[in-house]
């Protein structure tokens, strides 16, 4: 994906239409080269014990969870405060791993790092990458629901099942 430091100057609807092609384009070559890619996915949640969705400019017009690429040389605790930061302007506390998926997307091989995390300030999309942002129950997210945040779900709760008591 188009890092968004290389977007920030462009107006907003320019850049989102470059990550809207930037996503086809990505999609068709991790379908012909298949790269070992490795991303975050970051449960925020609020006071009240809610999780954040996203919305994002590119890909299907579904709710997903807030994440991103991890930077090559980069930790993956470190990816997700970065683009925490630099998608929806939040610092991250209590931030910790709840798991790894092995996954399949876009016809490749990628390792999903979860992480959960609570927020205390009101999450600003950026406008760019990430167009709407709600807060809801995880049992009660908003419709439509990605397939990827869907699985992301279920193995938060499994995740939450098995410390729990």
């Amino acid at each position: 994906m188009v890092r968004p430091v290389l977007i920030e100057f462009l107006p907003r609807p320019l850049a989102r239409a470059g990550l809207r092609i930037a996503h086809r384009l990505r999609h068709h070559w991790r379908r012909l080269a298949k790269p070992r890619l490795r991303g975050v996915t970051v449960f925020l949640h609020d006071s009240q014990g809610r999780v954040l969705f996203v919305r994002h400019a590119y890909g299907p017009d579904v709710w997903g969870l807030p994440g991103g690429g991890i930077d090559r040389g980069e930790a993956p605790e470190d990816a997700a405060r970065r683009e925490m930061a630099e998608e929806l302007r939040v610092t991250l506390t209590n931030l910790r791993c709840v798991g790894t998926l092995d996954e399949t997307l876009s016809g490749a091989p990628h390792v999903a790092y979860l992480y959960s995390a609570t927020i205390a300030q009101v999450p600003e999309p950026d406008g760019r990458e990430i167009v709407e942002v709600r807060f809801a129950a995880p049992d009660d997210p908003p419709q439509p629901l990605g397939k990827t945040a869907r699985r992301r779900l279920v193995f938060l709760r499994s995740a939450q099942a098995d410390t729990a008591p």
